[in-house]
């Protein structure tokens, strides 16, 4: 209870100190917080300072409380003579109080300056943001393309405790040229998830997404991409490369390839076709009816499955659903690892439907095709965008053949899925190109978990209450 309302008085007091109070006084209340781990060690010097000292008394042949008992009350009684106890008594604690605040403050800002020479932030709002994303629920996203990475970006504020697990099917642009000339795992969905996830994401976002305009063999590469290439060769092993580069890059969380095997896509299209290639499938502009994936069971990686034996919740997607989310879940030890977890698992569903793959789909669609590809229930509720785009970004689309997903609740229902309606679209009025709300989709999943997580303690609480009878 105490706990409770000290966090409150302190966020109470964060509010009012925007307008009123300066940062210095507030700044010191900040380091009451609980679970900083910073009050019970200060504790712990104090009282070493007082077994020290009474360890020399002892060693030099003192009689320590006897001594020191004499002296505290012949000093006590030579104060109290000069200045009346009334005042002197509060003059005293007022300047010890001082001393202590004035030796903490100093020795803090020390620190400050050391570990944060540029001092954009206060390190009690360093520690306090840590402490409250390593204390987030352990959440596993699976995806790839710009989907993941829009979802990352939002998690980031929420939880330190994220595990991306992206697809390695992609064969196009800068990644299939470095897959088919070197060898290595396509590196551009990771390279866009690991930037999502880094503190300096803005600055990291450019350096690697910047694409190489000239020079032979460099041309349309981006240097994201080389950078992951070059540290998997200096590693020796592409998992060794993307956590070295996680800790050189400050990532909130750990991106994971769904396999480290060569995997490539092939899909069954509905006027015979077999179309292989990731990049082919949607250029070849078919009605996909399978997909599959060559090796057709490809292992998964050992920390991917640990990933979601741990996690609190699952979200799969948003992103391209043929050739960005399923791929992952053709990875039968993902899949089935997945559905076995009895834990808040959603999809987030797309906005709009991708030409080549998914025109004509709608809600119940998309989740056939995963449970189709995957042969199992992966997921039990669907997120889907509330709001229509505007008329001007609808022709847009229209004339890309593009068009929103609709939502056919009677046949989601049917599917045994929950419907979560949320506006989680961002809209570019310059471009009229419609992406997810980072923060906002964040924000709804965050919030849908919790209350998951509410329900599910009142089950609990409710089953061990008949046990009782």
């Amino acid at each position: 209870m105490s706990i409770g309302l000290l966090k409150r008085a302190l966020t109470r007091l964060k509010q009012r100190s925007r307008n009123r109070a300066p940062n210095w006084i507030v700044r010191p209340f900040k380091w009451l917080a609980p679970g900083l781990s910073v009050k019970r060690w200060l504790l712990l010097s104090a009282g070493g300072v007082l077994l020290a000292s009474l360890g020399v008394a002892i060693w030099i042949k003192l009689t320590p409380v006897f001594y020191l008992t004499r002296f505290i009350g012949r000093g006590l009684e030579l104060v109290t003579a000069i200045v009346p106890n009334y005042i002197s008594g509060p003059l005293v604690l007022a300047l010890g109080l001082f001393f202590i605040f004035w030796g903490q403050t100093r020795t803090l800002g020390s620190i400050t300056k050391v570990l944060m020479p540029e001092g954009d932030e206060e390190l009690v709002d360093m520690l306090l943001t840590h402490h409250r994303l390593h204390r987030g629920p352990k959440i596993v996203a699976v995806g790839g393309g710009t989907g993941l990475s829009t979802l990352l970006r939002g998690l980031k504020h929420y939880s330190a405790n994220i595990t991306a697990i992206v697809t390695v099917a992609d064969d196009g642009g800068s990644s299939g040229r470095l897959r088919r000339e070197i060898g290595v795992l396509p590196p551009g969905d990771m390279r866009n998830c690991l930037a999502a996830l880094a503190d300096e994401e803005k600055l990291l976002t450019e350096l690697f997404q910047y694409r190489f305009r000239a020079g032979q063999g460099l041309a349309g590469h981006s240097f994201g991409n080389l950078f992951l290439t070059v540290m998997s060769e200096i590693t020796g092993d592409w998992e060794r490369a993307i956590a070295t580069s996680s800790k050189v890059l400050a990532v909130r969380g750990q991106v994971l390839p769904a396999t480290l095997s060569d995997v490539c896509l092939w899909a069954d299209l509905a006027d015979g076709r077999r179309i292989e290639g990731e990049s082919n499938i949607t250029a070849a502009a078919g009605s996909i009816l399978k997909i599959g994936c060559t090796p057709p069971h490809p292992p998964a990686l050992p920390r991917v499955l640990k990933a979601i034996q741990e996690a609190d919740c699952i979200i799969i997607g948003p992103g391209s659903l043929y050739t960005s989310i399923i791929p992952n879940l053709l990875v039968p030890e993902i899949a089935t690892a997945i559905a076995q977890r009895q834990i808040p698992r959603i999809y987030v569903c797309n906005i709009m439907s991708q030409p080549g793959e998914t025109q004509g789909y709608q809600v119940s669609d998309h989740i056939r095709a995963i449970d189709n590809a995957c042969g199992q229930r992966l997921f039990n509720a669907v997120l889907v965008q509330r709001h229509p785009p505007s008329p001007a970004t609808l022709d847009l689309y229209a004339q890309e053949n593009s068009h929103p997903v609709c939502l056919d609740g009677e046949a989601v229902a049917r599917l045994g899925r929950r419907i979560i309606l949320a506006n989680v679209m961002d809209e570019d009025r310059s471009n009229g190109r419609i992406r997810h709300h980072s923060h906002r989709l964040a924000r709804i999943l965050m919030r849908w978990y919790s209350r998951t997580q509410g329900l599910r303690s009142i089950r609990k609480s409710e089953d061990f209450l008949l046990n009782l009878r």
